[in-house]
């Protein structure tokens, strides 16, 4: 795998936040800076920290706190999908895709906490340490 954009989560996360981006248009002018705004973050967030971990998979316990955080920010969209509804600005069936996207994204996540080790690089080879004279 040379990127993080060939990881499936990767994609999924990348769907799901363009599900947002078109479903919270439209939500009420007076929400832009706030529902609108977050709704928008925490999906965007999603993607972004499966990005961040890629690039830390040297680091193990740094790359299961990015899919941590990756996954908390998963849940936050589902919990502002939550607040869109109860204002009437969507119906369960418009958030439904999202629902089923955000489960997925973190059945996904979880596996990878769980089997860290397969994704993460091998430890680095340092050269022996030579004497200098």
């Amino acid at each position: 795998m040379a990127c993080f954009r060939d990881l499936i989560v990767y994609r999924k996360a990348f769907e799901l936040s363009m599900l947002v981006y078109h479903l919270s248009k439209r939500f009420p002018t007076e929400e832009r800076y706030s529902l609108t705004d977050q709704c928008r973050r925490s999906s965007r967030s999603v993607g972004a920290q499966i990005a961040e971990a890629y690039r830390r998979r040297k680091y193990p316990a740094h790359f299961v706190a990015k899919l941590t955080d990756a996954d908390a920010e998963n849940c936050e969209t589902q919990s502002w999908m939550d607040q869109a509804m109860g204002c009437g600005y969507l119906t369960s069936q418009d958030v439904q895709p999202i629902e089923d996207l955000s489960q997925e994204v973190g059945n996904l996540l979880g596996s990878m906490m769980r089997d860290h080790e397969k994704w993460c690089l091998p430890p680095w080879k340092f050269p022996a340490k030579t004497k200098i004279q």
